[in-house]
C-alpha cells in the first residue's frame, strides 16, 4: 500500500538502520566463528575450566550475531511487503534485543569486580600455558591483551619469558613504567565501568528510537 511522505522518511531510516543492524550482526557472527574454529583460538576448547569465560562470551556472540541477522532480514521482509504482523515480529524481536543490552550493561557495572577476576584468571592461564607450551595461539591472545592494555606479563621473575608477545617500547624508561597486565585489566574497568554502562544504555535507546 502506498504511503505518505512522513511514512516514505520511516521506511528510509529503517533500510537504512537494518543495513548497519546488518553489517554489525554479520561482523559479530563472523568474529565469533572465527574465534571458535580458528587454528589460532580452537585450543581453547579444549583446555581447563579457567577459559570456560572465553568459551561463554564466544557462543554469546555468534548467538547475538545471529539474532541481529535475523531481526535485520525481518524488518527489510516487513518493510519490503509493508507487513503489520512481520514488522511486529521484528518490533518484538528488537524489544528483547534491548532489554538483555540493558541488562547486560548494568550486571556488566554491578559485577565489575567479578569481570576483572574471570578476565584476569583467563589472562593467567594464557599466560602460564605460554611459558610451557609456546604454542602461537597463546603468543596471538597475549599479544591482543598487550598491545590493547600496553602491558606486558604479570611481573616478577617471569616476565621476560614473554616479552616477544609485549608492545615494542623505544627506550628503558618506557620499558619499567610499562605495567603488569593484571594491574591493567583491573584499572581498565574500574575507570571505564561508568562508560560501558552508558554504552550498552545508549545503543539500546538508540535501537528503541
Amino acid at each position: 500500500m502506498a504511503v505518505d511522505g512522513c511514512g516514505q522518511c520511516c521506511k528510509i531510516l529503517l533500510v537504512i538502520f537494518n543495513i548497519i543492524f546488518a553489517v554489525v550482526g554479520f561482523a559479530m557472527l563472523g568474529l565469533g566463528l572465527w574465534l571458535r574454529f580458528s587454528s589460532q583460538t580452537r585450543g581453547f576448547f579444549d583446555i581447563d575450566l579457567n577459559t570456560q569465560s572465553f568459551i561463554i562470551g564466544v557462543v554469546v556472540l555468534i548467538a547475538v550475531g545471529a539474532l541481529m541477522l535475523l531481526v535485520a532480514i525481518l524488518g527489510h521482509c516487513g518493510l519490503c511487503n509493508e507487513s503489520r504482523s512481520t514488522l511486529g515480529v521484528f518490533s518484538g524481536f528488537l524489544g528483547l534485543l534491548c532489554g538483555a543490552e540493558i541488562a547486560a550493561g548494568i550486571l556488566a557495572y554491578v559485577n565489575k569486580d567479578a569481570v576483572v577476576q574471570k578476565l584476569s584468571e583467563f589472562y593467567q592461564t594464557i599466560y602460564l600455558q605460554y611459558l610451557n607450551k609456546r604454542d602461537p595461539s597463546q603468543a596471538v591472545t597475549l599479544r591482543i591483551f598487550h598491545n590493547a592494555l600496553n602491558c606486558c606479563g604479570m611481573g616478577g621473575p617471569l616476565e621476560p619469558f614473554v616479552r616477544d608477545t609485549c608492545p615494542e617500547k623505544s627506550g628503558i624508561w618506557d620499558v619499567l613504567k610499562t605495567s603488569s597486565c593484571l594491574t591493567a585489566i583491573s584499572n581498565l574497568f574500574d575507570s571505564n565501568a561508568p562508560v560501558v554502562l552508558g554504552s550498552f544504555i545508549g545503543i539500546a535507546l538508540l535501537m528503541i528510537v
